[in-house]
């Protein structure tokens, strides 16, 4: 099946996981005319009907993903994208290459700051199997504290750096955005913005309404038990600036 010029226009957002995928796609499902349908990669994602979908080739997922998705009788979609996570893509060797060469794709590239942040919460929610916060959930008790070893932050943050390198380097600047976690945070309108732009979306004012809530505020000396063992490890090294505690962030959360 080719592309066609009366499909809406493909985008899809990448990141480590914990980068605050789930978040921004919350936030673009409040446009009337865009569509995010969740994880096409991810088994047990509910926005996907078919769940024999894995079993099919690499193009045929993205057939189904941009041209014969889930619809939603409420919208009229314009821009319509999944998200997938890094790991993802090793379980499919092959399937970053196809998405690369999806006609007229274009990738919103989500990071965090602190990739150990990113590496701490994923622990975390393994540990605790709570993987969203909702605003109903504020008397749920905080995660727990996590230990992490150090060949696990080596290779984690050694998969982060290599992916983004490889999104940058395969994607045209002009098909990329990359917005990170904390400004996200901070300043989703102006960031919801820049997205709209950046897909040629009209704009829309943001809502203030937060469905999902950020897990963990704690500090990560206070939260990694080994937080020390690591920065002694890394301290000579490009991955020292993780280790480093901004009061100054952390007090505004």
């Amino acid at each position: 099946m080719t592309h066609s010029a009366l499909s809406p226009e493909p985008f899809v957002i990448l990141g480590m996981p914990r980068t605050g995928t789930h978040y921004l796609e919350a936030l673009l499902n409040e446009h009337p005319n865009v569509l995010s349908n969740g994880e096409l990669l991810n088994t047990y994602d509910t926005n996907w009907p078919d769940k024999d979908r894995l079993l099919r080739s690499d193009r045929e997922l993205l057939e189904l993903a941009y041209l014969r998705f889930p619809r939603r009788s409420d919208k009229k979609v314009t821009h319509v994208g999944c998200k997938i996570n890094e790991p993802q893509f090793i379980e499919r060797p092959g399937f970053f290459d196809e998405l690369a060469h999806w006609p007229g794709l274009k990738v919103i590239f989500l990071y965090r700051r602190n990739t150990l942040e990113s590496l701490r919460s994923l622990e975390q929610a393994r540990q605790s199997r709570q993987w969203l916060k909702f605003t109903s959930d504020d008397d749920a008790a905080p995660p727990p504290r996590v230990k992490l070893p150090i060949a696990s932050c080596e290779a984690y943050f050694n998969a982060a750096d290599d992916f983004h390198v490889r999104v940058e380097q395969s994607f045209a600047s002009a098909s990329l955005v990359e917005i990170e976690y904390e400004r996200l945070l901070s300043e989703p309108a102006a960031c919801l913005e820049t997205i709209w732009d950046f897909l040629g979306a009209p704009s829309l004012q943001h809502s203030g309404r937060a469905i999902l809530q950020r897990q963990e505020w704690r500090p990560l000396d206070e939260t990694v038990e080994n937080f020390d063992a690591l920065r002694r490890h890394f301290a000579d090294g490009p991955y020292a600036r993780f280790f480093e505690i901004d009061d100054e962030f952390v007090s505004k959360g």
